[in-house]
């Protein structure tokens, strides 16, 4: 049946023609130099979800995401003769979109700069297996190798081929499969050849493992012009003519549902479109930005949830969401942050926990495979109806709720929405006692929530040592990175992460009082949430007893060292650098001075003995942004980011590194080589604009805006947007390399294109329009 329908989708997929919404890189906004023959398109398709094309010219491949409801993607490597990536362009700007029954249809046009171009490494499903196959390196494999299989998988249909026939056929009819041979065939495309004297096409089909969807991809050439021979999984095109030119048609297709996307008048302010429409005006560079990001932020928007980003995360992540939301709140309706808000507690865990990430569609598939194969593997009584129970509903979202940072951004982004003024008192109780997502009304449900932050923070409210702090949980080696530096080496190993306890847990109490307040004056009750909330509500000064104490908690994270020390610190990690590294940096110690004042930061975490992990680092910004801190502070945390690297964090052309290791031990220093994702070679977009927006609102604040605080404030702003503007770069992050002896900046391998927590420079924006920066 899906390949009788698919053998109709090259002749009757609608003509026509739509424009990318966004490309990078964009001529005289990216330098293309600095993406390394990496392209992308971002389309709309009949649906109006978004369909991301990327050109990989570094290795090959060719990647189709398609950011609906099921997070899918469709992929495959293209070599030339001699084994090397084949040298891909695209033949038109245009892509072609349109509906065949179920099946929503997009194709487009590329050319191999080359006589002959061979096409391999198919992969089908979700995201999040393209995103494992390039992780591992597999694009990189012979090109007729078997396709990249989910061992998970493997092992749940093993599991299931071990059962007695009756039960076998039970457990398959539950994935509409006949037989195993039918099972196991879903595993990898099928691949059929329709040949004709004006269209070759070569089609890869593939059904979701329990057979409700599919997805298809269509590789076809005019044989007049080329000559086009399969072998088993790969194909070969050659030209006829002696031109070194392979042009074909792409075409892909799934039957996956679609979201809702929004429209940039349902998401921003009147003002802020006022000010954006004000800037189209002038037509220059500036404006172009404003106009890409806003782009963006549509292309992340729907009115089922905000997705993280794109290529990599185009699903819902708790922190992305709340986190841009509360950065936004100055340039979006109030409309976002409820629906922010309601998603988020619609996907509260049994214990009110936050979920980080959902599982869509194939990736759903896998974690219900996982747990299929473990509970059939554990052999308890009940393990067969447990399994069976996992796999009626394998496709289901699934959330995971392994993440602490989170459970502390919610309180925090209500409590702003909840004494909104532009918020009628009426509309904000009839949101909260709203029930019509399940699960009973969204203020019980944030009351669950708030009950578990009160637990998680009443060892440090009663007693304020480091030990009683919000811990990592233990992993093998050391501690899980449970914040949003969620690398392996993210916070160097340590315990007790600074940004939780210094910025995130003394906001979230506080927040906690005013909604509590709130719920006060709305009338709803607080009731059956257990100890210590049941305290705070019943008695307010309990609870300023306990944000009292948790703002204190900043004190165990502080690092002070003298000129000395730092010269010191400095000189041991330029010695361990490479020379070409060593020198430039050397040389810049030396020009700017950066080792000849004292230095005061806040470590990124306390390691197992509760000492500071001497790592500087960008979370500062977030305390910055937040709110309440005294000049003091202000300043200590706006100098780190404007001080030179590698004193401080700002590398001149390229922007505040997101970790500064001088100041730790020599395995710290190894283990950001290693693992660069949050270290001393990446810039952040997100720190940046943390950054900018915290310096923004204290200058704001100021009453003496011409002052000496408000002056060292609005100059470090300066640097650092200057040093960002330079690297050509404001995405989710971006990385530098050494060229001639200096840094230059690159993109990030596994960086997202479109991020949504990058696009709030436009509130960035806003508020220095606002300041006149």
């Amino acid at each position: 049946m899906i390949l009788s329908s698919l053998a109709l989708l090259a002749q009757l997929a609608a003509a026509q023609p739509t424009a990318p919404v966004l490309t990078f890189p964009e001529p005289g906004l990216d330098d293309s130099a600095a993406y390394q023959g990496y392209e992308t398109r971002l389309y709309r398709d009949a649906a109006r979800n978004t369909v991301q094309i990327y050109l990989d010219g570094r290795e090959g491949r060719v990647v189709h995401l398609w950011a609906d409801a099921l997070n899918e993607s469709l992929g495959f490597t293209a070599r030339d003769a001699d084994g090397k990536p084949a040298p891909l362009r695209w033949t038109a700007t245009d892509a072609r979109i349109g509906r065949h029954g179920s099946w929503r249809v997009l194709e487009h046009a590329l050319v191999a700069d080359t006589r002959a171009v061979r096409i391999g490494l198919v992969l089908l499903g979700s995201m999040r297996v393209e995103r494992d196959l390039q992780y591992a390196g597999r694009q990189r494999a012979p090109l007729g190798e078997r396709p990249f299989r989910v061992a998970e998988v493997d092992r749940m249909l093993a599991a299931i081929e071990s059962l007695p026939p009756a039960e076998r056929r039970s457990q398959l009819a539950l994935l509409h499969a006949g037989d195993m041979r039918a099972a196991y065939a879903r595993l990898e495309p099928t691949v059929t050849i329709r040949p004709a004297a004006t269209r070759w096409i070569a089609r890869f089909a593939q059904p979701s493992l329990d057979a409700r969807d599919s997805l298809a991809l269509e590789i076809e050439v005019d044989p007049r012009l080329v000559q086009a021979t399969r072998d088993g999984r790969t194909l070969t095109l050659r030209a006829r003519s002696g031109d070194a030119r392979v042009p074909f048609t792409v075409r892909v297709a799934t039957t996956g549902a679609a979201l809702t996307p929004l429209a940039r008048e349902e998401i921003f302010t009147p003002e802020f479109l006022s000010f954006l429409g004000d800037a189209a005006r002038t037509g220059n560079e500036r404006a172009r930005w404003l106009e890409r990001e806003v782009r963006g932020v549509e292309l992340l928007s729907s009115r089922e949830k905000l997705m993280a980003g794109l290529p990599t995360y185009a699903t819902y992540f708790g922190r992305d969401m709340m986190v841009s939301a509360l950065m936004m709140r100055s340039i979006w309706r109030p409309a976002m942050s409820e629906a922010v808000i309601g998603s988020v507690l619609r996907k509260l865990g049994p214990a009110g926990d936050v979920s980080h990430e959902e599982a869509l569609g194939g990736q759903a598939i896998r974690e219900a495979a996982a747990e299929y194969a473990r509970l059939l593997g554990s052999g308890g009584r009940d393990s067969l109806a447990r399994a069976t129970a996992v796999l009626r509903n394998a496709a289901r979202t699934r959330e995971n709720y392994h993440m602490i940072d989170d459970e502390f951004h919610l309180p925090v982004l209500t409590a702003r929405w909840i004494v909104d003024s532009a918020v009628s008192a009426a509309h904000k109780r009839a949101f909260l006692l709203d029930s019509s997502d399940g699960g009973g009304t969204r203020a019980a449900r944030l009351l669950k929530e708030l009950a578990l932050v009160s637990r998680m923070t009443a060892a440090y409210a009663r007693d304020q040592r480091a030990e009683n702090l919000v811990p990592f949980a233990p992993r093998d080696t050391g501690w899980a990175s449970q914040s949003w530096r969620d690398s392996g080496v993210g916070y160097a190993n340590g315990r007790w992460p600074m940004d939780v306890n210094a910025i995130w847990a003394p906001h979230a109490l506080e927040a906690m009082g005013r909604i509590l307040d709130a719920y006060r004056a709305l009338g709803i009750p607080v009731d059956g949430v257990g100890e210590p909330l049941a305290t705070y509500a019943k008695d307010p000064s309990t609870l300023r007893a306990a944000v009292d104490a948790w703002r204190g908690a900043a004190r165990h994270f502080v690092v002070r060292l003298s000129p000395a020390e730092v010269r010191q610190r400095v000189t041991a990690r330029l010695a361990a650098m490479p020379a070409e590294e060593r020198a430039w940096w050397t040389q810049r110690v030396a020009a700017t001075g950066a080792d000849r004042d004292s230095l005061e930061f806040l470590a990124l975490s306390l390691d197992a003995g509760g000492r500071p992990v001497g790592v500087a680092n960008t979370d500062p910004a977030t305390g910055l942004f937040l709110g309440g801190e005294d000049d003091a502070t202000a300043l200590r945390d706006a100098r780190l980011f404007a001080r030179a690297y590698p004193v401080g964090l700002l590398v001149d052309g390229v922007g505040p590194v997101v970790a500064n290791d001088a100041y730790a031990t020599p395995p710290v220093w190894g283990a950001f080589v290693r693992d660069a994702y949050h270290g001393p070679r990446v810039v952040w977009g997100r720190e940046v604009n943390l950054f900018l927006l915290g310096v923004a609102r204290h200058v704001a604040a100021q009453r003496d805006t011409g002052g000496a605080v408000a002056r060292e404030l609005r100059d470090a702003a300066r640097a650092v947007r200057d040093a960002v503007a330079a690297s050509g770069f404001h995405s989710e992050l971006w990385s530098y390399g050494f060229d001639g002896g200096r840094p230059v900046p690159r993109r990030y391998g596994s960086g997202a294109d479109v991020q949504l927590w990058s696009t709030t420079d436009l509130a960035v924006q806003f508020a220095l329009w606002r300041l006149g920066l």
